[in-house]
């Protein structure tokens, strides 16, 4: 009965501290380990022992699943070296300096026994993501960030296990390398499994309910067999997720993405409230096992902890400001390999085509004195870059002159064009271009938000410690020297970042410029239009005519529910006039309004056409964009009012109008799934931000919701 009012009243604080932290303005975590320290220093507080193990194997698990699964994979693989970077060679360079420190300033400790505190010490926490997105700083930090926290929990305790058994027995360097290979490959092998499965096997069950107990269970069925077999459980949680997040787009049903969407978020603000709690309440055990240990005491333990503190920011800044550097280095070398690109696009492109006619193309020479095909309107540099770009061995001319040829020679050209006749093929140019779109898109990023100085400080700032340090912490064999105030050291370090990093991080970011980036209205814009496309082609295959379906019958004339409005405001606008083109999205602000005019006995409200008729009326909505960035789908003005009942007239005059509204539905659900399509596709290309690509998912995914839910009650 004790432990169900305790936790009664944890859930109770929780949801306290996230209503105040709202007010505050500050994150939910350090809330709750000031609350939790406070509480256990009251004499009346029970102790609260709490194994690692619950930490480590039933809470990490979860919490990196889903951070995982809402974390965009086009973010995740353009910006995998930094993350890598900071996830594993940052670590493993942390817990070395660390450890040199700890050895030097504890007695008896030996070197193994400071690299694992090291290791224990140098993991970020995710509390550092929660604060920076509630910022609004640039979408690439928070990318970075998150991608960081995903996967250095796994480094450092792989780390931490090579170095206590180190404490035993000699390990040799490239053991300890062995050992991390084999832990990630496998658990990456396992949670591409895991996530394949997932999807299938959630595609095929109905009830949202069952699907969402079903997720609940993926990050364990990933990481127990990989724990079992040595691996890293939490990095096969993490890879799980990641394919999840993926491909739930594509295999899971909008009605199941919001279920887990809103089930995983009532997780994550449990159990990460829970541990950060926790973490707070178990003051008083470390400070008791310090005080029967008879050792250092609290003083010795709080200067150790400020230094080690000090050094880790250090050793961050050493290593994120020449990793931007070289970012940005890497950037400018794409972007100059850009001209190549569209040099052998073009080329490959000519190529098919004379494949195709079988017409031969001839080399003429271009006004700088190098060679180019007919038609091909590269300069010379396009050229010689194409080149060398596809010069993998020498050619036969090459072989037969005894010489490498001239880059953009005629002969040169001439070979390659024969070389490349025999081998080219329409889907193999179709899936270069594809690569190439791809490409030239991640370096549009890369440029587009560029990692400075600025970003940079608040990377190194946000690298706040959390309670993966402390559960670590407790994992340290019984018989470490000094076990106690190791252990008090880890929860100093720890309570010191979040505490003074996460409390300063917004100033900091403020104080940058760095804070209230906005919202791309163009580029939302041009998505809406290529969806548009996308619903318009669907909606004419399908055979489908909606100016014939849709006509309305009012008073003594028909009217074909001719849109005003040019669509200049709506982004899946179109120029008005017919009903196809209202219900692919066009603005139709004036529609309703004009609807609602001639129909006698209905009502117009507002004239942003979603209340057109005063009595049961029905729409056709588009699921593209909303008017001027609006987060619902089709806007304000995307609605079809199809008449009403007459409503205050009620004179008769108006008969009922002759559409089948079974029709509308099909069409509508056909044009989202189109739309839907073409965003994956998009997402694949990376020529829109995920943020963009998000919001667009979610508005289609809102209306096809909506639709079904319609259809129920209809």
């Amino acid at each position: 009965m004790d432990w169900l009012i305790i936790g009664v009243l944890g859930v109770l604080a929780i949801v306290a501290a996230s209503q105040v932290s709202t007010r505050m303005r500050v994150a939910t975590p350090l809330l709750l380990v000031v609350l939790g320290t406070g509480i256990s220093l009251l004499p009346f507080t029970p102790d609260v022992p709490i194994e690692p193990e619950w930490i480590l194997a039933g809470v990490l698990p979860p919490l990196l699943y889903s951070a995982a699964v809402s974390m965009p994979t086009m973010d995740f693989r353009r910006d995998f070296g930094a993350i890598a970077g900071l996830s594993v060679v940052l670590v493993v360079l942390t817990s070395a300096v660390l450890g040199l420190l700890f050895w030097w300033l504890i007695p008896g400790l030996g070197l193994a026994g400071g690299i694992a505190l090291g290791a224990i010490v140098s993991p970020t926490d995710a509390v550092a993501t929660t604060i920076v997105k509630r910022l609004g700083v640039s979408p690439r930090i928070v990318a970075v960030l998150e991608g960081e926290s995903l996967l250095n929990d796994a480094t450092a305790l792989v780390l931490l296990r090579t170095a206590i058994v180190a404490t035993a027995a000699a390990v040799s360097f490239w053991g300890v390398i062995g050992t991390f290979l084999y832990s990630v490959a496998v658990a990456v092998a396992i949670g591409l499994v895991v996530g394949w499965l997932n999807l299938r096997l959630r595609s095929k069950v109905r009830e949202s309910a069952v699907n969402t107990a079903i997720s609940f269970t993926v990050p364990f069925i990933a990481a127990i067999p990989a724990e079992y077999l040595g691996a890293s459980g939490l990095v096969a949680a993490v890879t799980a997720g990641l394919i999840t997040g993926s491909g739930a787009a594509k295999w899971l049903s909008p009605t199941h993405r919001l279920s887990d969407s809103q089930n995983w978020r009532l997780v994550e603000l449990l159990l990460e409230g829970a541990v950060f709690l926790v973490m707070g309440l178990e003051l008083s055990v470390i400070l008791g096992d310090v005080q029967n240990d008879g050792g250092a005491g609290l003083g010795v333990a709080a200067g150790i902890a400020l230094a080690a503190l000090v050094v880790t920011v250090a050793v961050r800044a050493a290593y994120v400001f020449p990793l931007l550097r070289g970012l940005r280095r890497s950037a400018e070398r794409k972007a100059e390999r850009k001209e190549g690109l569209a040099s052998i696009q073009t080329r490959l492109n000519g190529l098919v085509a004379a494949q195709s006619t079988d017409e031969p193309r001839a080399i003429v020479a271009s006004p700088s004195g190098a060679a180019g095909v007919a038609g091909d309107r590269t300069n010379s540099s396009q050229t010689d870059a194409g080149a060398s770009a596809l010069r993998e061995r020498p050619t036969r001319a090459e072989r037969r002159a005894g010489r490498p040829l001239a880059p953009g020679s005629p002969e040169s050209i001439q070979a390659q064009d024969k070389r490349m006749r025999r081998t080219v093929k329409p889907e193999d140019v179709l899936r270069f271009q594809q690569r190439a779109v791809r490409y030239v898109a991640d370096v549009a990023y890369l440029q587009g938000e560029p990692l400075g100085w600025r970003e940079g400080s608040v990377v190194v700032w946000a690298g706040m410690r959390g309670v993966v340090t402390l559960a670590a912490a407790q994992t340290l064999p019984a018989d470490t020297p000094s076990r106690s105030l190791l252990v008090l050291i880890a929860f100093l370090v720890a309570a010191a970042s979040l505490l003074i990093q996460g409390g300063t991080l917004g100033y900091v970011a403020t104080k940058l410029g760095l804070t209230g980036v906005r919202t791309n209205i163009e580029e939302r814009q041009r998505l809406s239009d290529e969806l548009r496309v996308a619903a318009k082609a669907a909606l004419d295959d399908s055979g489908i005519d909606l100016r014939r379906e849709g006509r309305l019958i009012v008073g003594q004339g028909e009217s074909s529910a001719d849109g005003g409005g040019d669509g200049g405001q709506s982004g899946a606008g179109g120029d008005g006039g017919d009903a196809d083109s209202r219900v692919v999205g066009d603005s139709g602000k004036e529609a309703g309004s004009e609807v609602g005019k001639r129909s006698k006995g209905g009502r117009s409200e507002g004239g942003d056409g979603s209340e057109g008729g005063d009595g049961r009326g029905d729409d056709v909505r588009n699921g593209a964009v909303g008017d001027e960035g609006s987060s619902e789908v089709g806007g304000e003005g995307s609605e079809v009012v199809t008449g009403g009942e007459g409503g205050e007239g009620g004179d008769g005059d108006v008969p009922t109008p002759s559409v089948d509204f079974e029709k509308f539905r099909v069409a509508r659900l056909l044009m989202i799934e189109a739309q839907r399509s073409r965003l994956l596709e998009l997402q694949k290309a990376g020529t829109y931000s995920s943020g963009a690509l998000s919001w667009a998912l979610e508005s289609l995914d809102a209306d096809q919701i909506s639709i079904e839910v319609r259809s129920v009650d209809a």
